[in-house]
């Protein structure tokens, strides 16, 4: 939902499909759904892709259910907003509360499954999560300091992210990459580890180089008195 009053920046590869999408979905929601109630939808599918996560490890089909929880949480957490906008009833302090203070939630939730599955580490999956935080943060502090709402960087957002994990939960289940290992200082990784450690880092050098760029222009705006 967000800050109603700051400039919302959606560049993503999908975005231009996605709001056609979710316009059309907000339009046949039935009278009973509210944007609470997708917004918590959007819980309850990162609950089900964790389940399904952990379920992996007894038989790794159990991914699809946990890409069906990504399906469920893109539905909810996708469409509150446009639901809210479609039937002029935005609610900007309480929807911006509610919606990001869940996104909390279901972020830990999504990445706390990829822990818990057989496909990556659990310290590799909180190396990507502190980095998708890391991201999240930043976009709240340019809310306030830029009255811009950043939902995307670059070509990539929310969508996105959730695409890429559901194309490696069916490349883990499929692939022959599965079985592959590396001894790393004594240390082994599976293929889908290191996939992980590039997708941290990446989210980590989109930060750094942000960070740079907006340092520069905060030095400009307010300069130092000394």
């Amino acid at each position: 939902m967000g800050k109603e009053t700051s400039e919302r920046i959606q560049t993503s590869i999908l975005n231009g499909v996605e709001k056609k999408v979710l316009v059309w979905l907000a339009k046949r929601q039935p009278k009973w759904m509210t944007s609470d109630g997708l917004t918590y939808l959007g819980v309850i599918g990162s609950i089900i892709f964790a389940l399904g996560g952990y379920l992996a490890n007894l038989n790794s089909n159990f991914l699809w259910l946990a890409s069906f929880g990504l399906v469920i949480h893109w539905y909810g957490d996708s469409l509150d907003g446009t639901l809210a906008r479609v039937r002029n009833a935005q609610r900007p302090v309480y929807g911006f509360f509610i919606d990001h203070t869940m996104d909390v939630v279901t972020t830990a939730f999504i990445f706390l499954g990829v822990g818990l599955s057989p496909m990556l580490r659990m310290d590799i999956a909180f190396f990507a999560f502190s980095g998708y935080l890391a991201l999240s943060v930043y976009t709240y502090i340019c809310i306030i300091l830029k009255n811009e709402f950043r939902l995307t960087y670059g070509k990539f957002g929310p969508t996105e992210f959730r695409l890429l994990l559901i194309v490696l939960c069916i490349l883990y289940m499929y692939s022959p990459w599965t079985d592959i290992k590396y001894n790393i200082s004594g240390v082994e990784y599976g293929v889908f580890d290191i996939i992980g450690i590039i997708i941290s880092l990446v989210l980590y050098s989109i930060y750094i180089v942000q960070f740079i760029k907006d340092r520069k222009m905060f030095s400009v705006q307010d300069p130092s008195k000394q």
